[in-house]
């Protein structure tokens, strides 16, 4: 496959970028064609796919990977943001290790998940209940259910180039936006993917993020038909965009006098503040889903929120009507390790990660300036992000704009400097972290982009 530059058609395997990533990873390379062999594409998750092919990571410890090749990197990518205490946090590998050697997994309801639950209604105020699965993407599928169950409702309002997970319903908006410019503020939703229901476009109501107006024109033509308007209040894989004050309270506003089911999905936020995002920035929302953070390295979900909602996750003796069900739910590993992990997450360890993405930001922007690169950095705490896009960055719309190529570029120049994100661009930092890590990607990031203008690329 070919990768082409939308402005140039060059070829970006041309590059010495790319060039010097395969020498720099023969062992990946073969491992990537004999997996290629049981797994499509060499590997499941689709995310981790790039090209010339991914790097096999073999271990971690604190802030650093090392792939099959024995090529070490400053990990900020932390696993799409979860491994926020690094590799091998002692205290995480101690609770998990006591927890294995009890048992993984139970015919009957584990002790440990009460603990965590305390700890998380104790952390987050609009959270009063809370039930644990193995994902946030099924966090929000059972969110949803929720909350069509409560309405009888059965639409769904999400915001253009949301990330939800990965079940049908939440797949919707990511590609083929308006122009920035575009008056449409409602738009047609589209699928991700193939293999996805009608019903996953049908049932969704799709807004400009960022745009009051928005939520204004959507409930007024279907809050009738809607169960839940679904927000993150910092837009995650669309570009770590902060919901601006205007927006998060015309959302609350809205759906309390339309009886529509305020979600507030933290799975990527929560980190921002000890109450998550929606503490930080004053709203309640009815619902709230979590993952990533909160389970100390290993899989989990979770679905919190107010006492009105989570009684119909009740047994149906107790009046529920809806089952949070997985065999591995609520599993004690994760629930053992993620109430330590979260205990270790103060608000000394989020002022000190938050204090260094302002430095990561700050630092990536003067890199940039130096350039005179059509690149900048969006972000907020310790949640960052990298654009190859001049134009102001409010929502999804622009961010589809950026010139995917430069940003693919990018990140296989940091990878070859001993530095990982993602590919997109999404970055974030971890406690382990210290100043040394932040001056490296800087660093880097010069470098990289030193050759990429050496080799007229921008």
């Amino acid at each position: 496959m070919r990768y082409k530059d939308a402005t140039t058609s060059r070829d970006i395997s041309e590059s010495k970028a790319f060039k010097d990533y395969i020498k720099m990873n023969p062992k990946s390379q073969d491992h990537s064609l004999n997996a290629s062999k049981y797994i499509p594409s060499g590997l499941s998750r689709g995310l981790l796919r790039h090209p010339p092919f991914p790097f096999y990571t073999a271990s971690g410890e604190g802030a650093w990977t090392i792939d099959l090749d024995g090529n070490r990197r400053l990990d900020f990518h932390g696993n799409y943001t979860a491994q926020i205490h690094g590799h091998g946090h002692p205290e995480l590998v101690s609770a998990g290790t006591v927890q294995m050697a009890e048992g993984t997994s139970y015919p009957a309801p584990p002790i440990h998940e009460s603990s965590l639950a305390e700890h998380l209604c104790n952390r987050v105020p609009s959270v009063q209940k809370v039930v644990f699965n193995c994902s946030g993407s099924e966090a929000v599928m059972v969110a949803v259910r929720v909350a069509r169950a409560h309405t009888g409702r059965n639409r769904i309002g999400l915001f253009e180039g949301c990330y939800h997970g990965s079940t049908d319903g939440v797949l919707v908006g990511h590609e083929d936006l308006p122009a920035p410019d575009s008056a449409e503020r409602v738009t047609t939703p589209k699928p991700a993917m193939a293999g996805l229901p009608d019903s996953a476009t049908k049932d969704a109501i799709l807004m400009r993020y960022n745009d009051p107006e928005a939520v204004l024109e959507a409930v007024r033509k279907y809050g009738h038909e809607l169960a839940a308007i679904l927000v993150e209040p910092i837009q995650g894989a669309a570009g770590m965009i902060p919901a601006e004050p205007e927006f998060i309270e015309t959302i609350r506003k809205e759906t309390e006098r339309f009886g529509i089911v305020m979600i507030c999905d933290e799975v990527i936020s929560l980190r921002q503040a000890v109450g998550g995002t929606q503490a930080f920035m004053g709203v309640t929302p009815d619902i709230t889903t979590m993952a990533k953070i909160i389970g100390g390295g290993f899989p989990i979900g979770a679905v919190g929120g107010k006492n009105e909602f989570m009684s119909r996750l009740n047994a149906p003796q107790d009046g529920g009507i809806v089952a949070n069900l997985g065999t591995y739910s609520a599993n004690p590993v994760s629930m053992r390790a993620g109430l330590v992990g979260m205990q270790l997450l103060d608000e000394a360890a989020i002022a000190r990660i938050n204090q260094q993405g302002q430095l990561v930001r700050d630092g990536l922007t003067q890199v940039i300036l130096k350039h005179d690169a059509p690149a900048q950095v969006t972000g907020t705490g310790s949640l960052f992000m990298i654009h190859w896009t001049s134009e102001p960055i409010r929502d999804a719309r622009t961010v589809e704009r950026a010139n995917p190529d430069l940003g693919m570029l990018t990140f296989i120049g940091l990878a070859n400097r001993g530095v990982q994100i993602s590919m997109r661009g999404l970055a974030c930092l971890s406690t382990p972290m210290v100043e040394s890590d932040i001056q490296a990607i800087v660093s880097s990031f010069d470098d990289t982009l030193s050759e990429l203008k050496q080799e007229n690329w921008f």
